[in-house]
């Protein structure tokens, strides 16, 4: 946490994250926010930062040997050839999953920095506090999601 109250500072702004908690939003029937709340949810983003950046890096490493070795074998059959395509396409998507991640990841610190944490992003209203303790990366309320994942 030390690090989101340093991004409040680093921006030149001197915020009292106990007085700007109080501003986030929540839903009807749910307590406010408290500094502790927003402690924890952010040092589970920055651990979880930790351990994707982590992530991402041993993956572009296996991604790159793939890479290198695509050539290798070039006496390989055809069933050969597909199955090292195919792992290398895996191997990409997984990169590019762990990659999306950590920008969301990045982007719920910021918002937090921000004062903006637990206010959706399409339609303004609150997200609300439980769907944040279980998913913090959350920026969309359960009705602007369930409105974007019908399209």
């Amino acid at each position: 946490m030390n690090e989101v109250l340093n991004t409040l500072t680093v921006t030149g702004e001197s915020k009292d994250l106990s007085k700007m908690v109080k501003q986030f939003p929540v839903r009807a029937g749910e307590k406010s926010w408290t500094a502790k709340e927003v402690t924890e949810v952010a040092d589970e983003l920055v651990a979880e930062r930790q351990r994707l950046e982590d992530e991402l890096a041993d993956a572009d490493a296996d991604l790159t040997d793939l890479l290198r070795n695509a050539g290798d074998g070039a006496g390989d059959d055809q069933a050969d050839s597909g199955a090292s395509a195919l792992e290398r396409e895996h191997e990409l998507t997984l990169v590019n999953n762990t990659r999306d991640l950590l920008v969301q990841t990045q982007h719920a610190l910021e918002r937090i920095a921000a004062g903006t944490f637990g206010t959706c992003e399409s339609c303004g209203q609150p997200i609300g506090k439980a769907r944040l303790q279980a998913f913090p990366r959350a920026t969309l309320c359960v009705e602007c999601k369930q409105r974007e994942e019908r399209r």
